[in-house]
């Protein structure tokens, strides 16, 4: 090992930051930075967020619920830049006080329901709609099991595996090795249950492939961390065979467009208020509004 020894003091002090491109907006402690009040459009459900991984979850699945011809999973879908600190606004933190996207606002209720935590907003969304969640009870439980799968092992994939093979300031083989290792095994846990089924929690396509597909999906294919071919993703063939089918649904393109600020301009709908937004997208559109 490389790896310069670290002995941990007593009592660890916050003296500086972290280092690596999200240093900003890492620190030890909650609450708002700043006042600063979120913007309400004219749909029931208000959406804040960030086309990440755990974003594009809950967008994807509120345009296949339009798509299922749920008129009532209509949205707004306001950026928040977490780069620039947004998520530590005191509207933001009132409605989440971790501080992470996304998080929902449910106007149709009196008072508003917040709704905070992609799985927690992912599970609302489908049983307000009683859509993409199987209603007998083992098939539910099973469909559970692998949407709480997801939301245990995603910090192993991307605060783990993401952070110290991609974004941390320096490369250490101790960290990287220890998260390959289990991100591989994630992968291969998922690949034995995809070998005798068309969908994660069986024959049906639920919440737990929306939950997992931005995440284990995106990997193998390629769009997250571009470290497919570090992490041997082609041996995993019946990941990406799930991967690639629900690529192509039209619903998953709109949803991982939405409030994505990276990569070619034309997958990218940094907010959206209306199923038109899609289809008038020009320069002007990419840009927040106010």
């Amino acid at each position: 090992m490389s790896d310069t020894p670290y002995t941990p003091p007593k009592v660890w002090q916050w003296e500086t930051p972290s280092g690596g491109e999200f240093a900003s907006i890492n620190r030890p402690i909650a609450g708002p930075t700043h006042d600063k009040d979120l913007p309400v459009g004219k749909h029931p459900l208000q959406l804040y967020s960030l086309g990440t991984p755990n974003g594009a979850k809950v967008t994807i699945l509120l345009e296949e619920l339009l798509a299922a011809g749920h008129a009532g999973a209509e949205y707004d879908a306001w950026l928040i830049r977490i780069n620039q600190g947004d998520q530590f606004g005191s509207g933001f933190v009132e409605l989440n006080p971790n501080s992470k996207i996304p998080a929902l606002l449910d106007h149709s209720a009196s008072p508003p329901i917040r709704v905070f935590e992609s799985g927690s907003i992912l599970l609302y969304l489908a049983e307000k709609f009683g859509a993409f969640l199987p209603t007998e009870v083992a098939a539910r439980t099973e469909c559970l099991s692998w949407l709480f799968w997801q939301m245990g092992s995603a910090p192993i994939l991307g605060g783990g595996f993401g952070h110290f093979y991609v974004y941390a300031p320096e490369k250490y083989e101790y960290p990287i090795n220890r998260y390959t290792m289990e991100a591989k095994r994630q992968l291969d846990v998922l690949d034995r249950r995809l070998a005798g089924q068309r969908y994660v929690a069986g024959a049906e396509y639920t919440i737990a492939d929306i939950a997992i597909w931005p995440w284990y999906g995106a990997v193998v294919l390629n769009e997250v961390y571009g470290a497919a071919e570090f992490l041997d993703a082609q041996r995993y063939t019946n990941v990406l065979r799930w991967a690639r089918e629900i690529a192509e649904r039209p619903a998953v393109k709109r949803g991982r467009m939405v409030n994505r600020t990276w990569g070619d301009p034309a997958g990218q709908l940094h907010e959206r208020h209306d199923a038109s937004d899609f289809e008038l997208r020009t320069q002007d559109k990419l840009a927040p509004k106010g």
